[in-house]
């Protein structure tokens, strides 16, 4: 068997593997039947928003006996809207989860499009009361995640971005990472033309899908990616990423499809 053990990146409140199960678009016994399918296989890291609606769902996959919750990296995000009642969402948010504690609270979109340190101070609060080990944003640029750490003198420990290959761009990753910030894309696949040359040329090489390729694609940046699904064999095929490498040329013939 390859090795499938799930690698992870550092966070301020311990570690988040690069490879999770994303649920948008996820609902009611699809998604509760998904997360708890993702669970059973091995996947340590589920990503909700309380936008998403499916809260409840996640709670009681993660319910399922045999489950430690120590062991699932849980993220869930509070709505841009939400601004002003931080603490009543994430209440709301850890009894819909069924959990004492997050592992990651973002905030979904820069409430209004601004950065909005005083949210971000909520977010502080709440981590430095325990009720989140690590705090992050999503959707936020570099300009705005440079105005929460000119307020507060610290910076999110993630952004939650979209990212696929013709995203792909050395700079902004490198602005992230000075500033100790983990890049985490959603939507990997819905932007990719997975029949492009260099995605196809590996997939063959490796006999794997083009879909394998591009997630695999972001584990090569360490950039962690939360492909969706609510089947069985496409939760199981993705997990199956960890098990193959790209070589170096292949990873870059990929970078540049977003040149």
């Amino acid at each position: 068997m390859p090795d499938t053990t799930t690698p992870t990146l550092p966070l301020p409140g311990g570690a988040i593997p690069v490879l999770g199960l994303g649920t948008w678009q996820s609902e009611g016994s699809d998604c509760e039947l998904a997360v708890s399918a993702a669970l059973q296989l091995g996947y340590a890291h589920v990503d909700t928003a309380t936008g998403y609606g499916n809260e409840a769902q996640v709670g009681r996959a993660l319910a399922t006996r045999g489950i430690r919750r120590d062991d699932v990296f849980l993220t869930t995000k509070l709505p841009p809207d939400h601004a002003g009642r931080e603490r009543q969402t994430l209440a709301e948010s850890l009894a819909a989860l069924g959990t004492d504690h997050l592992d990651l609270w973002l905030i979904h979109w820069p409430p209004g499009g601004e950065a909005r340190p005083d949210v971000w101070q909520h977010l502080r609060d709440a981590r430095d009361e325990g009720l989140v080990r690590s705090i992050g944003v999503s959707n936020y640029s570099i300009a705005q995640i440079d105005e929460l750490i000119a307020a507060t003198g610290e910076a999110p420990a993630v952004n939650q971005v979209p990212w696929s290959p013709v995203d792909h761009d050395p700079a902004l990753l490198a602005a992230h990472r000075e500033r100790g910030v983990v890049v985490e894309g959603y939507s990997p696949l819905k932007r990719t033309d997975l029949g492009a040359a260099p995605i196809a040329a590996a997939a063959r090489a490796h006999g794997v899908t083009p879909a394998q390729v591009v997630l695999r694609w972001h584990v090569e940046h360490d950039v962690v990616v939360i492909p969706k699904s609510v089947r069985r064999e496409r939760i199981e095929e993705n997990l199956a990423v960890l098990g193959f490498k790209l070589t170096p040329d292949e990873v870059a013939a990929i970078d540049a499809l977003g040149h």
